[in-house]
């Protein structure tokens, strides 16, 4: 078998044509800066033909629907094995993925409660037990009597289908009647149901009257019924024109509450299915409601100042005259603060008054006019116009106030009352799933099973146990199964998606990493290179793009890409173990400390002015109080999962929000934030897309674009022609190419091959028509200027102090190997992070500016790190205050302030265990970030002794 993943001719993006040798069976890192083109050839020439051959290898008719992906430039790639990407792109949008679903454990959780779950009453709280027949005939002669009952038979629950044969079968029966769909209906009338929908179908088997005289005609109807019916019976009762059912059943009984169940499915525990989901929020565990908060964001203010949001300021309307006479029963008026409100006051507001009447009064032909009316309350008006507007913007305009809750019926268990009734050793499904992963595990492997209980659900319980392993050997300890999938970082989602491969126990893989150590912690990244030798050593190919030090070290080969990026990069600079890399290799130089990210001279005072939040206590914040010391460069730290988002993301960044901006974002529950006043704005810098459309990129994203446009617009040869600035715009008509639409290729469809790309033959791929061509700037037309990449750019553009002052900042921060057109459909997190930076440093600031970043490292290398440092240093010089949530620690050593959260994650976490300058936390014990800081100077000071 080949030795070797053998790549001739890597041609892909901006690799040059090269050749290697990637050993087969080993754990291999693919390093290098930022756009050498570690990507180009891990995803997009050998994941790529990976792919692309295993499409090949369906059939033409299987294609057609699959779609078939192009092929790499590359001459030929030998050695391959099947090819599983695991990147950070992925992660699902669904709001009923959870962590649970995504792995498979929910699964094996519906599984064993659906074989070994123990039923209670949900109104008594008894244990369910089976019934026979004699105890059934006598439950319903329990009945008032005189209730006139229809006996029915559920023959079908919840199945779809057209059911002609069974209507024929039940007429055959001698049975006439039956109600489908909760309707009364003649069966000889010749039904017809959609085949495609859901079905419920109960047979009438007698209609009677409970009386002592007929119980014999009840005993033999009801056993006739639960023999058609697989032991279930229904008595109903009918109320106008509803029903009210009893359900009867040999199987699950409580006499006290008269309730029964049906015998568990698996189904009757998934959220996603109408048996197990709460009906209330449909499964989703939380539904919408109008928010004080976001009605009345801030209470000094009273309602002639607008403060009630919703309404706005007073005006000569119905509702502001109804509002009057409220506040006036209460003794208050539009100018009272809402502070000075009680809470009896602000609950009449929100949810009305109820049947009292209100004396409003108008002005009506020159007379005052007093009427009496009911005050529904703000929320009622709210959600009405949420539920019953035809104006998509007045839905718009009323769901702005509404935030999400925990469903009050489930209790954000998702499930209905029934399927929460079961239990194990006490423990429902949903306070499994409410558990950390160590939490459940140390659960699950100290859960008390009976016999029947052991020998029934003892492969099962295996089966969980062993992928709560996997997920605690990425570091997901803190994560809960109920988690949302749309929450997570890529990191997370990929270190989950990582987990659940290295529990199917794959063979003979090709596994493909893009950074696995984002947002994980140093303690935690030992157990990740552990999960990836692990999967090695099953027997499979792991190739991994990534930055991290201890990564690249426990390789068994490195490939390190260079020299520099983009139009420098594409080259194999150095192949071999850790210990062969070339010596002029910057990766070696900075593993082995001759190049190394220098701390800084002293650490920073400040302006001694600070933002301050009094206890923070959202998700597993514990009452933390937030002191943020302005005018320095602040590193926010803690293992995975202790709090930092929680605390900077979802508290401070919406305080900060919605003073600043008047946004509608709700921060977690805290109790006073003071020093509000102490910065002029707030710019929260995070890893989202810079735009979703082709077109969108970084020229016109930082609006450097704009200016190149109007400068092309100002050319004297542009003047003479009457070209406006709108006519070097690619996105509309005029100067763009009318045959591809400015987009400079143009789409073929083909039926069994993947739709083809090919460069537009009338501007042969320059986007713009002939005469918008012929306007030159320094010999450069305007496409030549999208093709060029900005480091290049900033330099012909020189002259102009507007155009190259966006472009050097750019370059400064380490996207000088981009081009200014390139789509942003193409970068990544990090690359779009590091252009947002790049805009606000190219605006002129204020100074007194908090900065918020959320791991602005990801996806750099050691020299990237430290070119970010310099800019991140050169903000706050100009008296800002920089705060990142940051675990690299060559980024972390260079912080004036560190605040680090901890000590764990999860239920465990949520304090603030240390704050100060980085030399201080080093020498707190308990810190996890401390110690790792500890030995990082040990090993600086190693270096410059050397």
């Amino acid at each position: 078998m080949q030795q070797n993943i053998i790549v001739r001719g890597a041609r892909e993006h901006n690799l040059k044509n090269f050749d290697i040798d990637i050993p087969r069976d080993q754990f291999v890192v693919i390093t290098g800066l930022s756009g050498s083109g570690k990507s180009s050839l891990a995803f997009d020439t050998i994941y790529a033909e990976g792919q692309r051959r295993f499409l090949e290898s369906l059939s033409a008719y299987a294609r057609q629907f699959l779609g078939m992906m192009e092929r790499p430039e590359v001459d030929f790639i030998d050695g391959l094995s099947p090819v599983i990407s695991i990147d950070q792109k992925t992660t699902n949008r669904n709001p009923r993925s959870t962590v649970g679903t995504v792995t498979e454990i929910y699964d094996f959780l519906r599984l064993l409660y659906a074989r070994v779950g123990i039923p209670y009453s949900y109104v008594s709280g008894n244990k369910m037990e089976k019934q026979s027949a004699d105890q059934v005939v006598a439950s319903v002669m329990d009945m008032p009597e005189g209730s006139k009952v229809y006996c029915l038979a559920p023959v079908v629950r919840g199945r779809k289908g057209h059911y002609r044969e069974l209507f024929e079968q039940t007429i055959k029966q001698g049975f006439l009647t039956a109600r489908v769909d909760g309707e009364l209906v003649e069966l000889e009338e010749g039904l017809k149901l959609d085949r495609y929908k859901t079905h419920n179908i109960e047979v009438v088997v007698d209609r009677f009257v409970i009386s002592p005289k007929s119980e014999k005609r009840i005993s033999e109807s009801i056993r006739l019924a639960l023999e058609m019916a697989d032991g279930n019976v229904i008595l109903a009762t009918k109320k106008g024109d509803d029903f009210e059912d009893r359900l009867f059943s040999q199987k699950l009984f409580d006499a006290e509450s008269g309730i029964a169940y049906e015998d568990p499915a698996p189904n009757l525990f998934s959220f996603n299915s109408p048996y197990g989901a709460c009906q209330t929020c449909d499964g989703l565990g939380s539904t919408y409601d109008v928010s004080w908060e976001l009605l009345v964001p801030n209470n000094e203010q009273s309602i002639e100042d607008g403060g009630l949001r919703y309404l706005g300021a007073p005006r000569d309307v119905f509702v502001f005259k109804q509002l009057k006479a409220v506040l006036e029963s209460i003794n208050k008026d539009f100018e009272t603060p809402f502070k000075k409100y009680s809470k009896e006051d602000l609950d009449l507001l929100m949810n009305g008054g109820g049947d009292h009447k209100y004396s409003v009064s108008y002005e009506f032909k020159d007379s005052n006019v007093t009427y009496k009316h009911k005050f529904e309350g703000l929320r009622k008006m709210i959600i009405d116009q949420y539920e019953n507007s035809k104006s998509p913007k007045q839905r718009d305009k009323a769901k702005a106030y509404m935030s999400k809750i925990t469903c009050p019926k489930c209790g954000g268990g998702r499930l209905n009352q029934e399927a929460l009734s079961y239990k194990i050793d006490g423990y429902n499904i949903h306070d499994l799933v409410q558990m950390d992963i160590d939490g459940i595990r140390d659960t699950l492997y100290g859960i008390k099973l009976t016999e029947r209980q052991q020998l029934i659900g003892s492969q099962v319980l295996k089966e969980i146990r062993d992928r709560l392993d996997f997920l605690l050997n990425v570091g997901l300890d803190y994560l809960n199964l109920d988690r949302e999938a749309q929450t997570l970082s890529g990191g997370e989602a990929q270190r989950i998606r990582l987990a659940t491969q290295i529990g199917t126990q794959l063979v003979g893989v090709l596994y493909i990493l893009d950074e696995p150590s984002i947002g994980l912690h140093q303690r935690d990244n030992i157990k990740l290179i552990k999960s990836l030798e692990m999967l090695r050593d099953l027997g499979n190919s792991v190739l991994v793009v990534e930055h991290d030090r201890e990564t690249i070290e426990h390789a068994d080969f490195v490939v390190d890409m260079g020299p520099g990026a983009g139009v420098n990069g594409g080259h194999i600079v150095s192949a071999g173990t850790p210990d062969e890399l070339a010596k002029d290799s910057m990766t070696a130089k900075f593993l082995r400390d001759e190049e190394i990210i220098e701390l800084p001279e002293k650490y920073r005072k400040g302006n001694k002015k600070k933002i301050t939040i009094k206890n923070a206590r959202g998700h597993n914040l514990q009452n933390v109080d937030l002191k943020v010391p302005l005018g320095k460069f602040i590193s926010v730290t803690g293992v995975s999962g202790s709090g930092k988002s929680s605390l900077i993301n979802q508290t401070l960044v919406p305080i900060l929000s919605n003073h600043f901006y008047k946004s509608k974002s709700v921060p977690l529950p805290y109790d006073t934030v003071d020093g509000l006043d102490n910065i002029d704005k707030i710019i929260s810098i995070d890893q989202s897309p810079i735009g979703r459309t082709p077109r969108s990129n970084p020229g016109t994203y930082t609006k450097v674009f704009d200016h190149i446009r109007r400068l092309y617009a100002e050319l004297p040869e542009s003047k003479i022609r009457g070209y406006d600035q709108g006519r070097f715009s690619f996105n509309v008509k005029g100067g763009r190419c009318e045959t591809c639409q400015g987009d400079g290729v143009r789409k073929i469809e083909m039926n069994f091959l993947p739709d083809v790309y090919v460069t537009c033959e009338t501007c042969n791929g320059k986007r713009y028509n002939r005469e918008t061509l012929e306007i030159f700037y320094k010999g450069k037309s305007i496409s030549d200027v999208l093709k060029m990449p900005i480091s290049e750019s900033a330099e012909f553009f020189d002259a102009q102090p507007a155009i190259s002052r966006i472009l050097k900042t750019l370059t400064s921060v380490g996207l000088g190997y981009l081009t200014l057109g390139q789509s942003s459909t193409t970068l990544s997190g990090g690359e779009a992070q590091r252009i947002k930076l790049a805009r606000e440093l190219s605006k002129i600031g204020t100074g007194d500016t908090l900065y918020v970043m959320d791991e602005p490292t990801t996806g750099l290398h050691f020299q990237d790190v430290r070119m970010l440092v310099n800019v991140i240093q050169k903000l706050v010089d100009k008296g800002n205050t920089v705060m990142v949530i940051e675990h690299n620690l060559d980024l972390i050593k260079a912080a004036d302030w560190i605040i680090d959260l901890g000590p764990e994650g999860g239920k465990s976490g949520g304090e603030i265990i240390a704050e100060g300058t980085p030399d201080k936390i080093a020498k707190v014990e308990k810190s996890h970030t401390g110690r790792f800081l500890k030995q990082e100077f040990e090993r600086l000071s190693k270096a410059v002794e050397a």
